[in-house]
């Protein structure tokens, strides 16, 4: 008897069979709403993000999308970059919708020094529009040429400027993003109220895709410091790096402030020591004044860079790369705490000395239950604290294994499921990839 196209080659694996019937069944669909052609395979940086790829050219694509989505229960997530996702889901969701198609600037008023823009633009792209008018957005995660904004607001993203300039979060003023039932909802901005009282630019920040994927941002933004300069400073011990560092934060403000590991300051040529990175802007009389004082106050130490040799090196501060590491995590404790925490940890780090914030990272690639044991201590002592850690990044043979959330009380953790209940009744948002198992 003749074999039908859809029937079972002889020694094949029919759950493998069924999974690429269903990806072609999805595909199908997905081209009618978004046309053929825009949907595709991951690349292998978001194949740990979803299993299909669909490029959304617009609002209105993506509103039917989650419509669909909601209809059939399939999981979904905003794919930007890919680099958050990659390096924390424990498995794919089914479909990952890249923002990339709308990257547009919807309207940019430099009078009022506000900007409103998609969420598939970059930081860099973002920044080289506004820069004729000497203004940017002053947030600096890693890798700004090839970070979205919607990945900035979502996966919380902060860089050394942090200290200095604030978070997205601080200068996020209006947000539109599709939600349950592909409804459009937005807040702040240019809106009288928020819906429902719901704040929802503190909501959307650092969200992880779990509400609701997001289309389009308002930021405040700023001026372009007339010129930047950055002292670089080698310690033999953390605790002396420390202390310089708090002095300096104390007698000038500074745009970043930052201490880097020996590992981790190798791409400066340090000779295995601990160095500290402290940048001041401002006109050439500031700068002069804040050059002195730091001479001054660290004894004539180190080298203070300018012009193209200070942002090249900055660059390489902000461009850290922690999410190719096997294991590394974000930790957050009261500043004056910070440099026995990390001691106690026993971990390679890059820490924003003034704001008590440090991204770690395992000393060695460790089996999943010695994985589990080294977060679990790493946690003890950021909580023992008063602080806070979350895990940026964990090879994928550990992740099982891990929680990369603090668990908070049972009433945080409630009003938190409450409000997923509300904003995803279907579950379709980023399922599984937030605070307990959100």
């Amino acid at each position: 008897m003749r074999r039908g196209c859809n029937a079972t080659p002889p020694g094949a694996d029919l759950t493998v069979v069924l999974a690429l019937t269903a990806s072609s069944n999805l595909s199908n669909r997905l081209d009618s709403i978004v046309g053929a052609g825009q949907v595709r395979a991951p690349t292998s940086s978001e194949a740990r993000a979803a299993d299909t790829i669909v490029e959304a050219a617009s609002v209105d694509e993506i509103c039917e999308i989650v419509r669909m989505c909601e209809a059939d229960r399939i999981a979904l997530a905003p794919v930007g970059g890919a680099r958050s996702l990659a390096a924390i889901r424990r498995s794919p969701v089914a479909l990952g919708i890249s923002m990339t198609r709308l990257a547009r600037v919807v309207a940019y008023e430099p009078d009022d020094m506000t900007v409103v823009a998609e969420s598939g633009i970059t930081i860099g792209e973002l920044n080289t529009a506004m820069s004729p008018a000497r203004q940017r957005l002053p947030v600096d995660p890693c890798g700004p040429a090839i970070t979205p904004l919607g990945s900035l607001v979502g996966a919380a993203h902060t860089g050394p400027m942090r200290l200095s300039e604030g978070t997205s979060r601080d200068l996020l003023i209006g947000v539109r993003f599709v939600g349950h039932g592909g409804n459009l909802i937005h807040g702040g901005g240019r809106v009288v109220k928020n819906v429902a009282g719901y704040d929802l630019m503190k909501l959307m920040g650092g969200s992880f895709g779990t509400l609701g994927i997001i289309t389009e941002v308002t930021f405040k933004v700023r001026p372009i410091p007339p010129e930047y300069c950055l002292a670089i400073v080698p310690f033999a011990r953390a605790a002396d790096a420390f202390a310089a560092a708090y002095i300096l934060n104390d007698a000038l403000p500074l745009s970043n402030l930052d201490i880097l590991s020996p590992a981790l300051s190798t791409r400066f040529n340090s000779t295995s020591q601990f160095l500290l990175l402290a940048g001041f802007s401002g006109s050439p009389l500031e700068i002069g004044y804040q050059a002195e004082r730091i001479r001054d106050l660290l004894i004539a130490r180190g080298e203070i860079l300018d012009g193209d040799a200070a942002r090249s090196s900055y660059e390489l501060l902000r461009d850290t790369d922690f999410y190719s590491a096997p294991l590394s995590a974000q930790i957050a404790v009261p500043p004056a705490h910070l440099p026995q925490v990390l001691a106690t940890c026993g971990v390679e780090f890059r820490a924003h000395a003034g704001s008590g914030v440090a991204q770690i990272v395992a000393a060695e690639e460790a089996p999943a239950d010695a994985a589990a044991k080294t977060v679990a201590r790493w946690r003890e002592v950021a909580h023992s604290e008063r602080g806070t850690l979350r895990l940026i990044a964990a090879a994928p043979p550990i992740r099982d294994s891990l929680e990369f959330f603090d668990t908070p009380n049972d009433g945080a953790l409630a009003l938190m499921r409450r409000l997923k209940a509300a904003f995803d009744p279907a579950g379709i948002f980023n399922p599984g990839c937030f605070v307990g198992g959100i």
